[in-house]
């Protein structure tokens, strides 16, 4: 049952606000969204589904400011992010086809050991000797996120963001700005697919939508303000909450707790 209280869709919206502003500076704004989602009532399907929808406004949001402020070389990166949008149509086809149940377990292991890389490597990201170039990451890294993005979702902002660091040696904020063109168009094929499935609340999905562009232009604007000394501890806060979230959601955590308790 959709709720068309002004109060209600106001929360929905604030909710969407600060998600798409910590999403633009670290990624991570699902942790916020996709419950709030899921507390309207609607079908999980359906809050996935919504989830994508409005998603894709805080990546779009952050997108154009970047490039209007010059920062991103859209011609340098239009195959990486092409690539990014394929991955993510095959990904989000796949979900009706495979359990995501071994590579959900797998994700909050890796969203930890980003944290540790991040805690005790304080010059990563300061930029280095690119191991790669883009052609070469747009036709490896780059899709298998984009297909990761379509298929579970959780943390790709932040993989991009760190594949960019690792393997082109950028900096971390140019890392960020980049890697918000690539999330965008991962964002669209999902969406894209997404579309023809059907689930989508339209009404929640809209005015999360607002919120989310907004808080995608407040993002960028503090990335482009604070960079690196802003982005690392976001980084970190965000990749160890959704790790937390995401052992939660698969027991582990109980699991954990009644092994102590015994």
């Amino acid at each position: 049952m959709l709720h068309f209280d002004p109060l209600y869709l106001s929360g929905l919206f604030a909710i969407a606000l600060v998600a798409g502003t910590i999403d633009a500076v670290a990624g991570g704004g699902g942790l916020l969204t996709l419950p709030a989602l899921m507390a309207t009532g609607i079908p999980p399907i359906s809050a996935l589904a919504t989830n994508k929808a409005q998603a894709i406004f805080s990546s779009f949001g952050a997108t154009l400011h970047f490039w209007r402020k010059g920062r991103i070389d859209l011609a340098a990166l239009k195959r990486p992010a092409l690539m990014s949008f394929l991955g993510a149509v095959a990904g989000a086809a796949c979900v009706s086809f495979v359990d995501p149940a071994t590579l959900k377990a797998l994700v909050p292991f890796l969203l930890i050991a980003i944290c540790v890389w991040l805690a005790f490597n304080p010059r990563v990201g300061e930029g280095s000797r690119p191991r790669f170039s883009l052609a070469v990451i747009g036709l490896t890294l780059v899709p298998l996120i984009g297909f990761y993005d379509g298929f579970l979702g959780p943390g790709t902002g932040t993989f991009f963001a760190l594949g960019l660091v690792g393997l082109a040696g950028l900096s971390l904020d140019e890392a960020t700005i980049e890697a918000k063109l690539c999330n965008f168009m991962s964002n669209l094929g999902a969406l894209a697919f997404f579309l023809f499935a059907g689930h989508i609340v339209w009404l929640y999905g809209a005015v999360m939508a607002v919120g989310m562009m907004a808080g995608g232009q407040i993002g960028a604007r503090l990335v482009l303000r604070h960079g690196t000394g802003l982005i690392r501890p976001l980084l970190i806060v965000t990749s160890l909450g959704m790790s937390i979230r995401l052992l939660w959601q698969s027991g582990t955590i109980a699991q954990l707790w009644a092994l102590i308790a015994a």
